[in-house]
């Protein structure tokens, strides 16, 4: 049983060491040779290496005396405005040690703050800027109101290619001493979608079971459907055998244990890989967007499932 999380175990502690972002790092590059940095706004999905990137700044500016000087904190815990006044402002106060002339705040899921306290987080960067610098990283830059943004340097973090996710799944699969197939591999990058944390769990869980990874113990381990069972699902129904389709649909959701969720978003990704004409590839994505909300707002996600393949049987004839 292998006791450590790869995803902390691998995280890079240089900024040369954080793939798939060449451009944000070489700008951010230029800070850490200045010894000085603005406040930054990292915006982007998950698993891309916002986080990874905030602490290889810490690395690179304050050595052996980063921890001291640089403190994560995640928005998602403790929304309000308290956590400005208390934890952040405790933080602030302090002098910086080991030589460094500010300190780092590191601010997770930004986003996730109420308008209050964002409102008092922009007085207090303004506040404490002479000894301290802050690192806001979220997912949605729409949702940080604009005064904060504008005090920030922004960087917008883009989903992983499929390159650098292969390259790190067999760089780690090397050092691990892990056997792994191209097959597995392509299957970890389809699962993954440009979520590298994704992708290493997806990885870790998998190695656990067999000695050699296998593609179909990927699928399995992440309930994921093959990419070729969707194709079939989609095929079958387009065809107008709504019968056929219902049944694989359903064993897709019980013995694979898919939720209807993420069988809407599998169909989606294979739709574009079909020959379709564009009047008909726009009427069912519109379908999809629709399904797809009514199963985020609570539906019964078999029945509207079939009411998407139901869609499809009739929208090709």
């Amino acid at each position: 049983m292998k006791e450590e999380i790869w995803i902390e175990k691998y995280r890079p502690i240089k900024l040369d060491d954080v793939v798939g972002q060449s451009e944000a790092i070489e700008r951010l590059k230029s800070y850490v040779k200045t010894r000085s940095i603005p406040h930054l706004l990292f915006s982007g999905p998950p698993g891309v290496g916002k986080t990874a990137t905030a602490v290889a700044i810490a690395h690179e500016l304050f050595g052996d005396y980063w921890n001291e000087n640089f403190t994560e904190l995640n928005a998602s815990d403790e929304r309000g405005i308290d956590i400005v006044r208390t934890k952040i402002k405790s933080f602030a106060k302090t002098s910086p040690i080991g030589g460094a002339t500010f300190k780092i705040i590191f601010l997770d899921e930004a986003d996730a703050l109420t308008s209050d306290a964002q409102s008092a987080l922009r007085r207090t960067m303004e506040k404490f800027t002479s000894n301290c610098r802050f690192i806001l990283s979220c997912n949605y830059s729409s949702k940080i109101i604009e005064p904060i943004q504008s005090r920030c340097a922004v960087y917008r973090f883009t989903p992983l290619g499929e390159e650098p996710i292969e390259e790190r799944v067999k760089y780690i699969a090397n050092i691990e001493h892990i056997e792994i197939t191209k097959e597995a591999i392509n299957a970890i990058v389809y699962v993954s979608q440009g979520d590298m944390r994704k992708a290493l769990n997806a990885l870790q869980a998998a190695s656990m079971f067999e000695k050699t990874v296998e593609k179909d113990m990927v699928y399995k381990i992440t309930a994921t459907a093959h990419p070729d069972d969707i194709k079939e699902l989609l095929t079958s129904a387009l065809e107008g055998n709504f019968s056929n389709s219902r049944e694989k649909a359903n064993i897709l959701m019980t013995e694979h244990g898919l939720s209807g969720e993420d069988l809407v978003g599998q169909i989606y990704r294979s739709l574009f890989e079909i020959q379709l004409p564009d009047k008909k590839l726009v009427e069912l994505i519109d379908i999809i967007g629709e399904i797809d909300f009514r199963i985020t707002e609570g539906a019964n996600e078999r029945l509207q499932i079939e009411a998407l393949l139901a869609h499809m049987s009739i929208i090709n004839k």
